[in-house]
């Protein structure tokens, strides 16, 4: 990442920091932590798909299997929603174990068939499992957080605005570190030339299931948190509107950029939520979304970040 879009992304994080000072209507700020979420799960995508060049699209199961930890765990075992979250990265994480297994050899459309065989074979489990998951009417009056005598559901969603946006902040800068590791040189290397990378002696299984698993814990803790904070988990989760939203977020920002699907899910967010309220828009704002991401792949196959990144880039002088 250069120097300017790192002084961007913390300029961002600072405007970002400050908007509970300016807006105070709850709904405003429930669109922005819903886009804080959508965006930790889009940037997670970003590290299988845009970093490593991996066909994934099992990854909003992550997602859901977060969701329905969390769930779970609040209501049949009465656990604390400040342990159930993040318990929801660490199911994600296994299974996305399971599933990198038998894809770590696979190539082309097989990966993308197995992958989304997945996703629909963990929806069918929570529908067919109604005595724990609620089957098709899902889980509802989940707890919600605590702190001492703080109730996280007052003051206008503020406490959840920070901790979404905290999230955000901390998997991002995590995928930023991993990014500039060797472990993430090598996966851009498999991705732009495998055999080339095979041949220097990285493993393709391993590196597979290392990414998989690491794309899927902050994930999967977003779903946690998405249900605590929603107090609902639904197989809604699972559906395809949902995948194709946050897809759209990662190619329509730039897929391998990180910061690109962050400002996507933003700006999609916010974009969708409008349409919602335009008749005639309400079911036809998704093929909208996919109007929008061909004719920016179209314009900049990089993304909308690397429009801009031409727009404010530095003119050579004459």
């Amino acid at each position: 990442m250069t120097r300017n879009r790192s002084l961007f992304a913390l300029a961002a994080l600072f405007i970002l920091a400050l908007v509970p000072a300016i807006v105070t209507d709850s709904y405003t700020r429930h669109i922005f932590i819903i886009a804080f979420i959508y965006g930790t799960v889009a940037v997670n995508w970003d590290l299988s798909l845009g970093l490593a060049g991996l066909f994934n699209f099992g990854h909003l199961a992550f997602f859901g299997i977060g969701v329905y930890t969390a769930a779970i765990l609040t209501t049949s075992l009465d656990l604390s929603p400040w342990l159930a979250i993040p318990l929801g990265g660490i199911t994600a994480a296994l299974a996305a174990l399971l599933i990198a297994l038998p894809v770590a050899r696979l190539q082309g459309i097989y990966v993308v068939l197995v992958t989304f065989a997945f996703g629909q074979l963990c929806m069918q489990v929570v529908l067919s499992q109604g005595d724990l998951t609620g089957g098709a009417e899902g889980l509802v009056r989940l707890p919600y957080l605590r702190l001492g005598d703080y109730s996280f559901i007052r003051d206008f969603r503020f406490g959840y605005y920070y901790i979404a946006l905290g999230l955000l902040t901390v998997s991002v800068a995590s995928l930023m570190l991993l990014a500039r590791s060797p472990f993430g040189k090598s996966l851009r290397a498999l991705r732009d030339n495998p055999d080339y990378a095979t041949a220097r002696g990285i493993s393709v299984a391993r590196q597979r299931v290392l990414v998989l698993c690491a794309s899927a814990v902050f994930t999967g803790i977003a779903g946690g948190f998405y249900a605590i904070y929603l107090r609902v988990a639904s197989p809604e989760v699972f559906g395809f509107s949902v995948a194709t939203l946050i897809l759209s977020m990662v190619l329509i920002g730039g897929a391998g950029s990180i910061l690109g699907p962050v400002f996507a899910a933003l700006g999609l967010t916010f974009a969708t939520e409008a349409m919602a309220g335009i008749r005639g828009l309400e079911e036809a704002r998704f093929l909208v979304v996919a109007v929008a991401m061909i004719l920016v792949l179209r314009i900049a196959p990089a993304g909308a970040i690397d429009i801009f990144a031409r727009l404010f880039a530095p003119r050579p002088k004459s």
